[in-house]
């Protein structure tokens, strides 16, 4: 074996592993560091107990009641948002939609599964009362629009509070509590980091009560 090829070896026997330890070592301290922005949001199953935010990573989208209009913004959330992260197993889309447009969401569900496996998308049919009882719940610092739509996609955790930024540079505040459904750019740069954030400091809170179980 020459030098040329023992170096090879050697490097991906040892400098390999040990540069992936350390990306995981940063990545820890950036895991912790997604907050949350409003606590104790209400829970979903309040409106239905067939879904529930609490065990769950869930991403909540309001619909309003002119589906076909904002259908765009479900294609990119899906594109963007669902299909890297569907397979994660307390991961779920839980999308707010109006009672009485239960046949124009059925449409939306076809024109989606097209594209993609539905399983984890889930649509709760609600009241107009129901839904801006549970938007106010969040503590936004917007309301919906008059179809009781809003574009933005947003974040709840297990513990069912809102995460998002809290030093967000576009954000007039540094608060950003959604994610914008029209904008494929804020979808890939902002929320799929921040989705990843949220799932890896589970998986690490999970590989360390399976660690200490151990000892």
């Amino acid at each position: 074996m020459s030098k040329k090829q023992k170096f090879i070896v050697l490097f991906a026997l040892f400098i390999v592993p040990l540069l992936f330890y350390i990306f995981l070592s940063l990545g820890i301290n950036n895991f912790a560091k997604l907050p949350a922005l409003t606590k104790g949001v209400m829970n979903v199953s309040v409106i239905d107990k067939k879904y529930q935010f609490d065990k769950r990573i869930s991403i909540v989208t309001f619909l309003g009641k002119d589906v076909d209009a904002v259908k765009g913004e479900f294609f990119n959330l899906n594109q963007k948002i669902y299909k890297p992260f569907y397979g994660f197993k307390d991961f779920q889309m839980l999308v707010i939609a109006v009672k009485g447009t239960e046949e124009e969401v059925a449409k939306l569900q076809k024109k989606l599964g097209a594209f993609t496996n539905m399983v984890k998308w889930k649509f709760v049919f609600a009241t107009e009362e129901e839904i801006n009882i549970l938007y106010q719940s969040f503590k936004l610092n917007e309301t919906l629009d008059t179809n009781l739509h809003s574009s933005k996609a947003f974040i709840i955790d297990k513990e069912i509070n809102l995460r998002g930024r809290d030093d967000d540079k576009d954000a007039i505040d540094g608060k950003l509590y959604g994610y914008n459904m029209k904008s494929v750019g804020e979808l890939n740069d902002k929320m799929k980091d921040d989705v990843k954030v949220v799932l890896a400091e589970y998986r690490l809170a999970l590989k360390k009560n399976n660690a200490n179980r151990e000892i």
